[in-house]
């Protein structure tokens, strides 16, 4: 019985491996787009954002669209940390259209959903999930789409569950985000998606 349970295990962790798709192959911006005078770049394997002279909006879209799935990724702030995972969203120069999935310093909501030119912050996590978020530090954000439906997890802990229908209706891509301002540098790995 044992050996059974463990065939059944491996056989499922296969098909998972065989569905994941990796976003980011650590050597070139190969099926992305960038958007804006931000800086994005590939440094010892790692993707990185930062700060251009424009001190503006930038992201980095991938070129192919997702509407369910579940994204995994790593981040590391630096400096100001502020960026976000955009989620079924287009851009058009630097105006973005779809939904944001926070990652910012610590006390800025990292994990919460926020609409750009729209109706702004749809959910924000409860502030003693704020925790969670190790800046300076590597952090795995996991955010699952389905549907309706948006969760975002940070080092395994969950911090939002969101069903919206506008958010239901959406078509686009994936697009890291950098904030205006100035300042901030992000360091990005592991980006890899799994559509269901």
């Amino acid at each position: 019985m044992k050996k059974l349970v463990l065939i059944i295990t491996l056989l499922f962790a296969a098909i998972v491996i065989a569905q994941e798709k990796e976003l980011f192959n650590g050597k070139s911006l190969d099926g992305w787009t960038i958007y804006g005078t931000e800086k994005w770049y590939v440094e010892d394997g790692l993707l990185v954002c930062e700060s251009g002279p424009d001190k503006g909006y930038g992201y980095l879209g991938t070129n192919e669209h997702y509407k369910n799935f579940e994204l995994t990724l790593d981040f590391k702030q630096e400096a100001n940390g502020n960026s976000g995972v955009f989620i079924r969203s287009t851009v058009d120069g630097t105006k973005v259209s779809g939904w944001q999935v926070e990652v910012a310093p610590p006390g800025h909501d990292t994990g919460g959903v926020y609409e750009s030119y729209g109706r702004g912050w749809l959910i924000k996590p409860d502030p003693e999930k704020d925790k969670a978020l190790k800046m300076g530090e590597w952090n795995t954000m996991k955010i699952r789409v389905d549907g309706d439906t948006v969760t975002s997890w940070l080092n395994g802990t969950q911090m939002i569950t969101l069903t919206d229908e506008k958010i239901g209706q959406g078509e686009g891509g994936i697009a890291l985000q950098i904030h205006d301002g100035g300042g901030i540098k992000v360091r990005w790995r592991n980006i890899k998606i799994i559509e269901l």
